[in-house]
């Protein structure tokens, strides 16, 4: 699962009217356009530090020789950040929290596990983005062996360009 910089803005939107039309929170409707950018800070700060992590494990990985997934994987420990599986918990967790410290928000009628059970669904449909993304890939070349060098070669041109074209990166 991974949470693409080029999405945030339809998941805020889409979490946004979720919580409302709920009911689950209380926003001004002068405040939803702010609220949905706090959704987008608390995303895209979320996408800043995964990827300053990941930056750090290569420099590690370089410096000290190893897995650069470990490094990345300690490094975020270090920073009690999450990645890879538990990073869904982790930014709904985040988001929660910022509800009850915007001054977007109104009033908050749900629990914090009724807002999960409402988040969650909106952020694995647009986390698992790369799983889409790589079966219309896979389509696109099948022509082509598996494993092969050309078939690597044409899966990161026919990847760059589907993220281009549905602009996610």
């Amino acid at each position: 699962m991974r949470l693409y910089e080029g999405l945030i803005p339809t998941i805020s939107k889409e979490i946004c009217a979720k919580l409302i039309d709920d009911e689950l929170i209380e926003v001004d409707m002068l405040n939803e356009g702010e609220f949905e950018l706090d959704i987008q800070s608390v995303l895209r700060e979320y996408v800043r530090m995964d990827r300053e992590i990941a930056r750090l494990a290569r420099d590690r990985a370089a410096e000290q020789g190893g897995n650069t997934f470990k490094h990345k994987r300690k490094i975020a420990r270090e920073r009690h950040f999450k990645i890879g599986d538990d990073s869904l918990d982790y930014i709904i967790n985040q988001l929660i929290e910022m509800f009850f410290h915007t001054n977007n928000v109104d009033d908050i009628f749900a629990t914090d596990n009724d807002m999960r059970r409402t988040i969650a669904p909106v952020l694995k449909k647009h986390m698992n983005a790369d799983t889409e993304l790589d079966l219309e890939v896979r389509s696109k070349i099948k022509n082509l062996k598996e494993g092969t060098a050309s078939w690597q070669i044409e899966y990161e041109k026919a990847m760059s360009k589907l993220k281009r074209v549905k602009k996610i990166e």
